[in-house]
């Protein structure tokens, strides 16, 4: 199983990387105030990804932290119901 596992980590990163060397062609990335950044098409994709992935994790932050405090609240009941 470990060794599939490798396998497939091998062949997603090849992919990726042949995915990185097509897309290394320059693209202009225009903003407000007549700024203009100039980077390779493959590192806009990743920095892309990396903001959806941080804006996700974020959304689901909240939803963590309420369910971990509800949990605690619970196990405190429980405990004070154990010890009576």
């Amino acid at each position: 199983m470990k060794t599939l596992s490798w396998i497939v980590r091998a062949v997603v990163f090849i992919i990726l990387f042949g995915l990185a060397i097509k897309n290394s062609e320059t693209v202009e990335l225009k903003f407000f105030f007549e700024r203009v950044w100039q980077m390779p098409l493959s590192l806009v994709i990743l920095i892309a990804f990396a903001v959806g992935a941080a804006f996700g994790l974020t959304a689901v932050l909240a939803t963590l932290v309420r369910q971990r405090r509800e949990l605690g609240k619970l196990r405190r009941q429980l405990d004070a119901g154990r010890s009576l």
